[in-house]
């Protein structure tokens, strides 16, 4: 059962998506909040696995709130940044505060189970387009890079096994687990110990940081 924490100032709002939620029968909202302060504090009192955030919202933003859920060492939930406008301040801060997927309100319920479902699997949301637009951005270095992904002395050979590399630039293609087996010809299994070996080699923080580390460093 994937635990879920809603936050949204606006109760109809959070209704809506936990009708959509727990009609699948796999997922459990255990909490609300309507703001970012009762967010940081559910996320540390009931441990959810994916937190669904809101942006604008009174007092603390979403934003603030995620950064703080993010760097607090007792939560492990992944957030989903979800919100009204399609904005490119509102994606790329949503990243650098460690979001793990961006949906916008307008998607559909079965986008909304997906993106709770793929990041609870230990993956990060973002529609190709979108990724499109993140990789371009973070590669012309007009918007500030995670440390890690920012060292220009690093090099595939220096720490990835030629399959993790393999994985790793079907990864920067916004290929999800279930392509890259089909293309690697390996089990779903295999691809995620292989994603997550090169996540923690890169120092990257998901899926999205390292496609970016593969652009910079002209692996796609």
């Amino acid at each position: 059962m994937i635990r879920v924490l809603l936050v949204d100032d606006h109760a109809v709002m959070r209704a809506g998506f936990r009708t959509i939620l727990e009609a699948t029968g796999d997922v459990s909202v255990v909490g609300e909040a309507a703001n970012g302060s009762e967010a940081v504090a559910a996320a540390s009192a009931l441990h959810p696995d994916v937190i669904c955030m809101d942006v604008q919202m009174p007092g603390m933003d979403g934003l603030e709130a995620t950064r703080l859920i993010v760097a607090d060492p007792g939560v492990d939930a992944a957030v989903i940044v979800v919100t009204t406008f399609d904005r490119d301040d509102y994606l790329f801060a949503a990243l650098d505060a460690g979001a793990s997927g961006f949906l916008l309100k307008n998607a559909g319920a079965d986008e909304l189970i997906a993106a709770v479902r793929v990041v609870a699997g230990g993956d990060a949301l973002l529609a190709p387009e979108v990724t499109r637009r993140v990789i371009e951005r973070y590669a012309a270095a007009t918007v500030p890079v995670t440390a890690p992904l920012a060292v220009a002395s690093w090099s595939p050979a220096d720490s990835l096994t030629d399959r993790e590399t393999e994985v790793l630039r079907l990864v920067a293609q916004a290929r999800s687990n279930a392509e890259i087996a089909r293309e690697l010809y390996i089990g779903e299994a295999t691809v995620k110990t292989h994603v997550s070996n090169l996540l923690q080699k890169l120092g990257a923080r998901d899926r999205v940081h390292a496609a970016v580390l593969a652009h910079q460093h002209g692996l796609v």
